[in-house]
């Protein structure tokens, strides 16, 4: 009598689960080989003239900015981490604020981080220093989330990047450039 509906239970696990893995290989196959037409739907992009524009002015990647944007916000503008950074790019406002002094802002406030414009053009001017101070993208990212004190002890070490979350981050950021890169391409690429 119970029999059949354990054997069919089990049958019918076993689709599920066998579906299950095709579709967890299908997702790994595309997010590795993804068509740019996928990459689109799954990866989307805002503020592309921003990025375009400080592509452009900072001499860097509109790919790489956009990678950025995506795995620290997402996109959201008015996001704020738990650590108080803000924004599209997660910046601190006291690396805001020095980056506003040194770039001759007078009246900067932190709430100035939630405009679209301002936070890429800090995050993008920030991110230009770190790649010409370090002259490697992975450092300078690695810098950009554990800060440079950070990067610099661990160069002086000898070491590999310490934290797990910033080798992640790295990691993740330059995935998602080669994703963005072949996803948008010229359009956020400042030429």
């Amino acid at each position: 009598m119970w029999a059949r509906p354990r054997r069919r239970f089990w049958a019918a696990l076993a689709v599920v689960l066998l579906g299950a893995l095709g579709l967890g290989l299908a997702v790994v196959f595309l997010e590795r080989d993804m068509p740019a037409w996928y990459a689109r739907l799954r990866y989307p992009v805002r503020y592309e003239h921003i990025i375009a524009g400080h592509a452009q002015n900072y001499d860097l990647d509109g790919a790489l900015i956009a990678a950025v944007i995506y795995r620290e916000s997402e996109f959201d503008a008015d996001v704020v981490s738990d650590a108080g950074a803000v924004g599209l790019m997660q910046l601190l406002p006291r690396t805001a604020e020095g980056i506003a002094t040194f770039t001759g802002g007078e009246k900067f406030e932190s709430g100035d981080l939630y405009d679209p414009e301002i936070n890429v053009r800090y995050g993008s001017f920030y991110l230009r220093r770190l790649m010409d101070k370090y002259d490697n993208v992975g450092l300078a990212l690695a810098a950009y989330n554990a800060g440079q004190a950070n990067v610099d002890r661990w160069l002086e070490e000898g070491s590999d990047i310490a934290f797990p979350e910033t080798r992640d981050f790295v990691r993740d950021v330059l995935k998602l450039q080669e994703v963005y890169d072949r996803a948008y391409g010229a359009r956020i690429k400042g030429d």
